[in-house]
């Protein structure tokens, strides 16, 4: 296997090898042209986006600045919204559901060094994918490392750094992230902790 091969199998590989380098400077450029759109030109933005992604639902809306290696390693799906200072290190598969609201700074990390140093000085380094489910809210300034899954209807709370997976329908949050209730039936009459709804159409 080449190096891109083996950086895609998830195995310890060297990113300046094989045309890597080459790749992410071509994505720099199309992250430079998106992030220096002028606001309020819809068209380009749409278009662009799904040029960088591997695969996009139909509507997708991803704040600038936003920052990533390839590209072509994220596939997110339908009503996908980021704020602004999304950074996604996608050597490895990132793959996000549908109806995701991140908030602002969050990072997603699928990559990563040896820890000795030895090794980590050989240049190795590798990527271990993220998978997060449908219905997720990833809160301000939350950081997920390598090979962490996120299941449907979680909410992540703010400042949380997500290092072992979380499972469907809970509020976690914390560094390390961790599981602070189930979010039940009772939870959708409320729009924030103990504030009611005051409209019908929620």
């Amino acid at each position: 296997m080449n190096q891109k091969e083996r950086m895609l199998a998830e195995l310890p590989y060297k990113a300046w090898m094989d045309g890597l380098s080459e790749e992410r400077l071509e994505n720099k450029k199309k992250i430079y042209k998106y992030n220096n759109l002028e606001p309020g030109n819809f068209e380009a933005q749409d278009r662009l986006i799904k040029e960088i992604l591997g695969k996009t639902g139909k509507n997708i809306n991803i704040e600038a600045p936003f920052h990533c290696d390839y590209g072509y390693n994220i596939e997110v799906g339908e009503n996908f919204f980021a704020n602004y200072n999304l950074t996604i290190l996608d050597v490895g598969k990132v793959k996000i559901g549908d109806n995701a609201q991140i908030a602002p700074n969050v990072s997603i990390y699928t990559a990563g060094h040896p820890v000795h140093p030895d090794s980590r000085n050989s240049g190795y380094e590798y990527g271990i994918a993220i998978t997060i489910g449908d219905n997720v809210w990833i809160g301000g300034n939350t950081c997920i490392l390598p090979g962490v899954t996120i299941g449907n209807n979680v909410v992540i709370g703010a400042g949380s750094v997500v290092t072992k997976d979380i499972p469907d329908n809970v509020i976690a949050a914390g560094d390390p992230c961790k599981i602070i209730r189930e979010i039940t039936e009772k939870d959708r009459d409320f729009y924030y902790r103990d504030r009611k709804f005051d409209v019908g159409d929620y």
